[in-house]
Order: C-alpha cells, then structure tokens, then sequence
C-alpha cells in the first residue's frame, strides 16, 4: 500500500517530504511490529537493545558505554538499566578501576530471554520479508547516506 493510501494525504511539498513522511511512518509500523514480540516479555525495544548490547559485549560494561551503542541515541541510558535491575536481567556493580562509574552484566535471566526472544528472528525479519536481498541492501545503503548528511 503506498503512503498517500496509508495517511490518506494525496499530496505533498514534493518527493524529499513524502520521503522524511514515509520514512517517519514506517519507523512507527516496523516499531509497532517489533513491539507484539517485546510486549509478550514485559520488555520495550530500549531494553531489549540493552540486553543484546550486553551480551555481546561479554563483559561488564559503563551506561556510557552502552549509550554508545544505543539505537536509540537520545534514551535515558541510566533509567532503563534501572529497569532492568530491577527485573533481574541485568546488574550493576561499581568499576573496579574507577570508582565514579557503574559497570553493568547481563545475568543469567537476562541470557535466557534473550535466547527465547532469539528463537523469534525469523518472525521479526519477516517485517522486510517483501524486499528481496538486493533491495535490502540498497535500502541500506540509502538510510547510511540519509544519516551522514550534514544537515
């Protein structure tokens, strides 16, 4: 289904607003999609990104480290590690080389839902299932260039 029949709007500014609105918009639907298989745990997407950044990290690791690898650039780091304590999936400790940061690991709840959520990728990559692997990689390339312009 095209935009114009999505949102009901038949006209825009011209293709560079229809662009940014059609690429807002389906932000929002793949988000919503994504979000049926976080809702099922009692997790949002931030925390569900957390988790994965941990444990491919390994080790432990700083908020600041973690904001670093975030999807989502502008979350409040912090507050959803404290989220996460306190449903046992993850834990902080003081750094042992500087006692200012926290470090933060993954714990073994955390892993297993991850695993149970792992068991899910097929289904959650069937929200691009109509593009075909050339055009992924095309819309690939098109989101890297619209994020390195200097606007």
């Amino acid at each position: 289904m095209s935009i114009e029949e999505d949102i009901l709007q038949s006209k825009f500014r011209n293709d560079y607003q229809k662009g940014l609105v059609n690429l807002i918009y389906t932000y929002n639907w793949v988000n919503e999609k994504m979000k049926l298989f976080f809702d099922k745990e009692k997790i949002t997407g931030q925390q569900f990104n957390i988790l994965r950044i941990l444990r491919g990290a390994g080790k432990p690791i700083s908020t600041l480290q973690i904001r670093q690898r975030m999807l989502d650039k502008m979350s409040d780091t912090s507050r959803i590690v404290d989220r996460l304590v306190l449903k046992n999936l993850v834990k902080k400790n003081t750094c042992a080389n500087d006692k200012r940061l926290v470090d933060v690991l993954i714990t073994d709840k955390g892993k297993k839902l991850l695993e149970k959520l792992d068991q899910h990728e097929t289904e959650m990559d069937a929200v691009m299932g109509s593009l075909s692997e050339v055009e992924v990689k095309a819309l690939n390339t098109l989101l890297d260039k619209i994020r390195s312009s200097n606007v």
